[in-house]
């Protein structure tokens, strides 16, 4: 029987892994200049990371209810969020190239703030 306590572990943790596996995405989106670049290194880096990161959970704070097997495990907590975050970042976010960012400032341009006074 599942208590309560342990679904909202289970949530917490699916929730946890998946924004992990957006940003991960994300970043490696922002980073990599190739068009397939990010994807493939979302789809061997992220389900790394989110492994590492069920270790410490579920090792070090346990956390989480028992599955019952390690199949359950690597679908519920490294499976689904991992395609969770991919599919968060590919889709429902814009691509990196459509973002507008403001122009960064270089020393030369900026005027001092002791000037004209």
């Amino acid at each position: 029987m599942v208590s309560a306590v342990d679904a909202l572990e289970l949530v917490f943790l699916v929730v946890a892994h998946s924004a992990v596996a957006a940003l991960m995405t994300r970043f490696f989106r922002v980073r990599l200049s190739t068009r397939w670049g990010g994807f493939l290194y979302a789809a061997l880096l992220v389900p790394f990371a989110l492994v590492l990161s069920t270790l410490f959970f579920s090792g070090v704070l346990p956390l989480g209810p028992d599955l019952g097997s390690a199949g359950a495990v690597v679908t519920v907590i490294i499976l689904l969020p991992t395609v969770a975050g991919v599919t968060f970042d590919y889709f429902w976010m814009p691509s990196p190239d459509e973002v507008d960012l403001p122009d960064r400032w270089d020393d030369r341009e900026r005027p001092s703030r002791y000037e004209n006074r």
